[in-house]
């Protein structure tokens, strides 16, 4: 796929890949960490459920440092509707035991159905747009991730989001990346994380009239 951001451009199939985690029983002990939330294995899915109203995150023990793409399948599991939650450049505090310093996207989540991307643990940066709904139980294709601070979500092959952050996370520090269920169940599969990189595009109009 080709992502043309604001004056960039992205070949995602050019990209090297940095992880590609099996989806066993014994990866995701050997891989991730569990946070306030149950994630298992089913049939070729990691599998997270969280019924309370907070993030129930499975998070790298590895970090992946430097800008980077996060391409993976979703689901919700019916009945449950909403929130497909991911993150990258990030970071899990364990004195807080909570996420912290973190770039996260969604599907169908910040309370109203939004797709969404927020910076954590500030949550100053905030975009979000209720244009796209998702129907429960249907898998979706997500490529999420940043180049020096532009943060994007594409959706099966169409970008949605995209912003620029005034003040970038450090991405040579903060390397997790991770998936959230937020008060649902979800289903995840074929996890791919590369290592982004990008060309300048120059862009103009010509006059229509």
């Amino acid at each position: 796929m080709l992502l043309r951001l604001m004056r960039k451009k992205i070949d995602t199939e050019s990209l090297p890949v940095l992880f590609m985690p099996e989806i066993t029983d014994e990866a995701l002990a050997r891989d991730w960490t569990i946070h306030d939330s149950d994630w298992n294995v089913q049939d070729g899915w990691f599998v997270g459920m969280n019924r309370d109203n907070s993030p129930g995150m499975m998070v790298s023990r590895a970090d992946f440092r430097g800008n980077v793409l996060l391409e993976f399948d979703a689901k919700t599991i019916p009945p449950c509707t909403h929130d497909i939650n991911c993150m990258w450049s990030g970071s899990w505090d364990p004195e807080t035991n909570m996420r912290g310093i973190a770039y996260v996207s969604g599907l169908q989540g910040w309370w109203t159905g939004k797709v969404g991307i927020e910076k954590s643990p500030e949550y100053k940066l905030n975009v979000g747009t209720p244009l796209f709904q998702v129907e429960p139980g249907r898998t979706y294709h997500i490529i999420t991730g940043s180049a020096d601070g532009h943060i994007f979500m594409a959706v099966d092959g169409v970008l949605l989001l995209e912003a620029t952050d005034p003040d970038p996370i450090d991405t040579s520090v903060y390397g997790k990346i991770g998936f959230e269920a937020y008060c649902s169940q979800i289903a995840v599969r074929n996890v791919v994380l590369k290592q982004l990189s990008w060309s300048a595009e120059t862009l103009s109009y010509e006059p229509e009239f």
